[in-house]
């Protein structure tokens, strides 16, 4: 009995040693430590909770727009003469030589009932023929009426009885990036196509002074001279080119906004051609590089580096180093705007200029004056009197007309004729300034004054007199 208790007591104290030891030693290293963590909060994206998908009165109504620009969108054909060598063969059996061959195609829009129509000049240009295509497929010959090459704008005629489908012109200013519109045309020899896209971009200049309208509804050949026309059905522009290097549609598209394609047909309904309205700057479009270089803060708007004498411009007092921010309510951010604003205006017509000068905004009234007070266009040339600056600067240049611009190949390259030459006589008349050229234009056209040039005078580069004999 006495070694049962012994053994009971030997083990309930082995038992207490292994407790304590394991609480000492053992027990400590394996502590359960509650670490204060802060809670990662997730990340919310912005988004919106209303249904995205577009309600049937959401949706632009297209079709609305597109049948009342179906059946006033035409067929443009234009007809040439084609010039063969002429043969033997052709002269002993009096065989003609030239025929009548279809030389292009492209669109027309019908904008008045009496059947005016408008198409770009690219498509009829040296047309000796031009027939119309209705939507219904008849089929009218078509009057030339008048031309702007600059704007690639053509007005036509054709003779009918009948009330014509016509569309109505927009206000191509007021439209806005992102707003739907539809290009109507007769793409590939089909009558009249629609596509719809959105305006990607406004003031869109491709070749210099241009201002198109870019979208990216789908134009193909055939679709130039089409129309372009908003979710009411009102032309905003005239389809005039692509973007592309395969001559095919790829993207993008551009249009003349409908406000100077409305200008430029009433010019030629009343005066036979356009009439301009010129403010009188020189200058150039702001941007970082241009701003740095001349030292203002502005990057956007049009810096006036220059002013045409007696123009709308210098009368009403707007200074070299003026930054022109606004021509009425449309904002210049580059020259596109510019220019593409004024080819709507007239002569005579008044602009509000907002320019920024040095730290102070001011608005100024500016006439706009005709181009033929500031430079007249003679035998393919573009003249100007001589700038008060270089008359004060050059005593030489008292009288005289400047040439701004020469496009006469025979006067480049055979004679010699430079921009910045400054004509002083011809066939011994004194030039004294464009309104003894005007006075010579009355007298002449340019073909007919270029076969009774016998003599030229004038002063190149370096003001050095020149005299050429063309007989």
């Amino acid at each position: 009995m006495k070694k049962i208790l012994t053994l009971v007591c030997v083990s309930a104290l082995g038992g207490l040693l292994t407790l304590g030891g394991y609480k000492l030693f053992v027990e400590k290293d394996h502590i359960q430590i509650a670490k204060d963590e802060k809670t990662q909060l997730p990340v919310y994206v912005p988004t919106s909770t209303s249904n995205t998908l577009l309600t049937n009165t959401e949706r632009p109504d297209l079709i609305t727009a597109a049948n009342k620009t179906i059946d006033a969108v035409v067929h443009v054909k234009n007809t040439q003469i084609n010039r063969r060598p002429q043969t033997w063969g052709d002269i002993f059996s009096n065989r003609q030589v030239e025929r009548k061959q279809l030389a292009g195609a492209g669109s027309g829009v019908i904008i008045s009932p009496d059947g005016h129509i408008i198409t770009n000049n690219h498509v009829i240009k040296g047309a000796v023929e031009i027939s119309i295509t209705l939507n219904d497929n008849k089929t009218y010959m078509a009057e030339l009426v008048g031309t702007d090459t600059k704007n690639d704008i053509a007005l036509l005629k054709i003779d009918t009885e009948d009330q014509l489908p016509f569309v109505t012109f927009g206000d191509s200013d007021a439209t806005q990036i992102g707003e739907w519109v539809l290009a109507v045309g007769n793409p590939f020899n089909l009558t009249s196509t629609v596509t719809a896209g959105i305006i990607s971009a406004k003031s869109r200049d491709l070749s210099g002074g241009q201002s198109f309208i870019q979208t990216d509804a789908a134009v193909n050949p055939g679709n130039s001279g089409g129309a372009l026309v908003n979710v009411n059905g009102e032309l905003v522009g005239i389809n005039t080119a692509i973007s592309s290097q395969t001559g095919s549609y790829v993207g993008y598209s551009f249009a003349v906004p409908s406000n100077i394609a409305r200008k430029i047909v009433e010019d030629i309904m009343e005066f036979g051609d356009v009439q301009n309205g010129i403010l009188g700057v020189t200058g150039l479009a702001l941007n970082s590089e241009a701003a740095e270089e001349l030292e203002v803060d502005i990057t956007e708007g049009f810096y006036v580096s220059g002013i045409e004498e007696k123009s709308g411009a210098d009368l009403a007092g707007i200074s070299e180093g003026d930054i022109i921010r606004k021509l009425d309510n449309v904002e210049i951010n580059k020259f596109s705007d510019l220019s593409g604003y004024l080819k709507t205006k007239s002569p005579n017509d008044v602009v509000n200029v907002e320019v920024l000068r040095g730290n102070d905004v001011r608005n100024i009234s500016v006439t706009l004056t005709k181009k033929e007070d500031l430079y007249v266009e003679f035998m393919n040339m573009q003249l100007r009197d001589i700038p008060l600056k270089a008359k004060q600067k050059y005593p030489e240049l008292e009288k005289g007309v400047v040439i701004s611009q020469n496009r006469n190949p025979y006067f480049y390259n055979k004679v010699g004729l430079r921009e910045g030459y400054v004509i002083t006589a011809i066939n011994d008349i004194k030039v004294e300034s464009i309104e003894d050229i005007n006075a010579l234009k009355e007298q002449y056209n340019d073909e007919d004054f270029f076969k009774n040039l016998n003599k030229l005078e004038f002063l190149d580069g370096s003001l050095e007199k020149k005299e050429i004999l063309f007989r």
